[in-house]
């Protein structure tokens, strides 16, 4: 961290070997972001450097260029979008002219403070970096001498390449989770306000802006998260005069009530030149390194089976302990308990809230389920929808007040909302879970979120916040893990209490492959969930191979949840086999990078993850559809050493169909080749049917 202040401009640096965060100011405004990018070399004159990006003024303009600040001031006639929205209690806004007051510096971090004393508003900027990693953690506070309205206030603003054509940011849907949204730059704003109160499917925290020419491997990329779990508002813009800016805070009105002390979530920036792959892999470290909490961090992954899509509400004592006995012999080390434990719940209309064990369903209440997973070599997981109601439920009946939202509002999975910024429904909460947690050994929580809210509040994620954080205090060795009606909840916020999510609710292999290529932009393996699904998937109806489906499992954290009394003898020693490998190499699994590969055919989804070190690396490539040419194209890696020599495998040769006439290497042998010939021409595939997958293993000689 370096500053100065010269000939009436302030500087500061943020640097490490990759790169440098230049911010200025003149006078006492608020500082600029001035350059983002390669490290610059050492000794550079940061008040040359402010010099240099003065802009030039001409007809039709103000006589000088509002500055871009980190957060934009409408009362210094910015001409986008500012970087905060103030209202007093009478419902007047307010501009606020902040002023420098000082600077807090410490190891690879700075904290700008500004305060406007005519409105008694004080505004603050930190930025962060870990070296380690990359990641430039930004967050921005504010405080009032008196109670304000703050229907935005942005996390600091970042400046947009010039050189840029587009930008990337996300969209899905339930069982179609991050999907990519290509927006070209142009005049105006790209705008994305998340009302849902949840991180929701239909609008992941990210955008990803890349400088022209990037691809998954080369280029320079910059890339952001907001790391919050109660829905966000996102600004990409163009400003009259050409300049661009980057703005991410909580979604638009969802801070409802009057306050005096405000902050954003922090905002996770990364910057590459190493194309997309670059900031995925800072971001995957970041996340697994400097945010993730795990209670056995030196434990191994272990292999989960969830009962729910083999019985659903079904519950029934001998059933259970079978399919637990048969997951046990697959390699299962997890047994979860999904949702239909509780009150009265045989469907989805009943129960939500009354969190007492059915006793229709486990007259002897779990322990004899639990000392039979145990008998089986695994642990004991359970399910919890804590943050739900159903109006079918005792606890509604009793407190039909503690309810989120008006008592005509359209209902969701047949249920309402708690509203848990209530101390007393957080109370009950907490109780009911405690209870379950301290007389049952439990180990594992699938927290599940199966609903939007009826309005935002970013208030329900606080205190949703808050009972994880009082739950983990209490319980240090349960691990939970985060699911919103699949990926609904997967942010920064939500994994700095957490240790896993649910990518999706779709087991489907296909739709498994695209959405775990774009998760690994910001997520790694370690906390991605992944399972073995039935050979009819239950939310698409297509039918798949086994084989396809464990290995697509097996590229993530691994696991079940199948009926495996459907399994033929061949299915059961292909799911074992592919379960044994992964136990074998889910160490430094868990500790590689995910690079996702450049295909030069679209229909193949193909990623290399990479040890710690580079000593070993596997591919996994997807056939999902048929290829418009005759013959596999070359496979182009990544992330290699050029100079060095590569023992390649083909792990799944068996697999290859009898179409496949021809004799490609790696059909019969090992081949050993150097680091540049594989990223530069590749390794070439046998032929094989779609919704099929090879799995490519290289060691480093």
């Amino acid at each position: 961290m370096t500053s100065r202040k010269q000939d009436d401009i302030r500087s500061w640096a943020l640097q490490d070997q990759r790169q440098s965060l230049i911010l200025a100011a003149r006078g006492n405004q608020l500082a600029e972001v001035i350059y983002w990018g390669p490290r610059l070399p050492d000794g550079t004159d940061l008040t040359a450097l402010a010099a240099a990006t003065c802009m030039d003024v001409t007809g039709g303009m103000l006589d000088a260029v509002p500055p871009l600040s980190i957060c934009p001031e409408a009362r210094r006639t910015f001409p986008g979008q500012p970087g905060l929205s103030i209202v007093d209690t009478d419902g007047a806004p307010i501009l606020p002219r902040f002023a420098f007051l000082r600077a807090e510096e410490g190891n690879n971090a700075i904290t700008l403070r500004y305060r406007d004393e005519d409105i008694g508003i004080s505004y603050g900027a930190t930025f962060e970096l870990t070296p380690s990693t990359g990641i430039i953690r930004m967050q921005a506070s504010l405080q009032s001498d008196n109670p304000i309205h703050l229907p935005w206030l942005s996390a600091p603003v970042l400046p947009a390449p010039q050189n840029s054509d587009d930008i990337i940011d996300f969209h899905g849907r339930w069982i179609g989770e991050f999907q990519i949204s290509r927006t070209p730059w142009s005049a105006g704003a790209r705008l994305r306000d998340n009302p849902t109160g949840r991180t929701s499917h239909e609008h992941f925290p990210g955008l990803i802006v890349p400088c022209n020419g990037a691809t998954n491997t080369q280029g320079v990329a910059y890339a952001f998260h907001y790391g919050w779990s109660g829905g966000h508002r996102m600004l990409a813009e163009e400003l009259p005069d050409g300049r661009r800016q980057i703005q991410f805070g909580h979604a638009s009105g969802s801070r409802r009530a009057l306050g005096t002390c405000f902050e954003t979530a922090p905002l996770y920036v990364a910057f590459s030149d190493q194309g997309m792959n670059g900031c995925a892999v800072a971001f995957q470290r970041h996340l697994r390194d400097e945010i993730l909490e795990a209670p056995r961090p030196d434990r191994p992954r272990p292999v989960h089976y969830n009962c729910w899509e083999a019985v659903y509400f079904g519950h029934e004592h001998d059933t259970l302990c079978d399919i637990a006995s048969r997951a046990a012999d697959l390699g299962a080390e997890r047994f979860v308990l999904d949702d239909g434990w509780f009150g009265k719940r045989d469907d989805d209309t009943t129960s939500l809230g009354d969190w007492t064990i059915d006793e229709r369903k486990y007259p002897d209440g779990l322990m004899p389920l639990i000392e039979h997973v145990h008998a089986e070599g695994m642990t004991f997981g359970i399910w919890f929808e804590p943050e739900m109601v159903n109006p079918e439920s005792d606890l509604f009946r009793a407190h039909p007040d503690w309810m989120l939202g008006d008592r005509d509002q359209i209902l969701g999975r047949q249920q309402l909302v708690l509203n848990i910024a209530m101390p007393e429904v957080r109370d009950y909460l907490y109780e009911r879970i405690a209870a379950m947690l301290a007389h049952h050994p439990i180990d594992y929580v699938k927290w599940d979120h199966n609903r939007v809210l009826p309005e935002p509040d970013c208030a329900q994620a606080k205190a949703a916040y808050a009972l994880f954080d009082r739950l983990r205090a209490g319980f240090p060795e349960v691990e939970f893990e985060s699911c919103s009606s699949g990926g609904g909840r997967i942010d920064f916020g939500i994994l700095s209490r957490t240790h896993r999510v649910w990518l999706s609710d779709s087991n489907d292999p296909i739709e498994r492959l695209r959405i775990q290529h774009e998760a690994a932009l910001f997520l790694p393996m370690v906390v991605t969930g992944s399972h073995v699904g039935p050979r009819q998937c239950h939310t698409s109806g297509r039918a798949t191979d086994i084989r396809l489906r464990a290995w697509v499992a097996a590229q993530r954290h691994m696991g079940f949840e199948m009926d495996p009394r459907e399994l033929t003898e061949e299915e059961t020693k292909v799911l074992q086999h592919v379960t044994s490998w992964w136990k074998d190499n889910r160490n430094w699994m868990a500790r590689a990078d995910i690079l996702r590969l450049d295909s030069d055919d679209p229909a193949v989804i193909a990623e290399l993850q990479r040890a710690e070190g580079g000593r070993q690396f596997v591919v996994f490539a997807g056939l999902v559809a048929p290829s418009t040419q005759i013959l596999p194209r070359p496979l182009r890696l990544t992330g290699l050493e050029p100079d060095a020599s590569y023992l390649i495998t083909l792990h799944n040769r068996d697999d290859t169909p009898a179409l496949s006439r021809g004799t490609p290497l790696l059909k019969t042998e090992a081949v050993t080749l150097s680091g540049q010939y594989l990223m530069h021409y590749g390794i070439t595939l046998p032929w094989s049917f779609p919704q099929s997958i090879w799995v490519i293993e290289g060691t480093r000689q």
